[in-house]
């Protein structure tokens, strides 16, 4: 075979993986239709989160009984850059390329530090994850807070929230 039959075949397999891989994220987005959207913040809170929230990388939203099971809708399975602020109303995460989200205070079971999630794996326990309600499941929110200072300070927050004590290996 010449090298650019090659180089095509190879491409050709690279898009059809792409493809392949698309179908199955809009499948995954299909199945959890009645998962609950989650609470959007106020145009205020969103604001302040913008302005004045740490600097964190939205990893992912996932089953809090399976740590790879992403929750693929309402823009959940998408990660990317954010903006996280704890105020009493809950938690508000302003994301960049993506729809905001609030996390009712009410609706906060625990956080906190992890090494792996899906998408990401960190040295030592770098993420902050957040147990929550979402209607009736309960799921986790993964995110990597850019600067370490920040860490502890946005876990006490988040965990001073939390309406139950965090159990770790608790399925829901």
């Amino acid at each position: 075979m010449s090298r650019p039959a090659a180089v095509a075949v190879v491409v050709l397999v690279v898009l059809l993986a792409w493809g392949l891989m698309y179908v199955g994220w809009r499948g995954r987005a299909r199945r959890q239709a009645g998962v609950p959207a989650p609470a959007a913040p106020s145009s205020e809170l969103a604001g302040r989160a913008e302005r004045d929230g740490a600097e964190v990388t939205y990893v992912s939203t996932t089953a809090r009984a399976d740590w790879l099971d992403r929750v693929a809708a309402h823009g959940l399975g998408v990660p990317g850059q954010a903006r996280l602020l704890v105020v009493p109303e809950g938690v508000v995460l302003h994301r960049v390329g993506a729809t905001d989200l609030l996390i009712p205070a009410a609706d906060v079971h625990g956080a906190r530090r992890e090494s792996v999630r899906a998408g990401k794996a960190v040295p030592g326990a770098g993420l902050l994850v957040i147990d929550w309600a979402l209607g009736d499941t309960v799921v986790t929110t993964a995110l990597r807070v850019r600067h370490g200072d920040d860490r502890e300070a946005l876990l006490a927050q988040v965990q001073a929230l939390a309406t139950t004590p965090d159990q770790p290996g608790e399925t829901s």
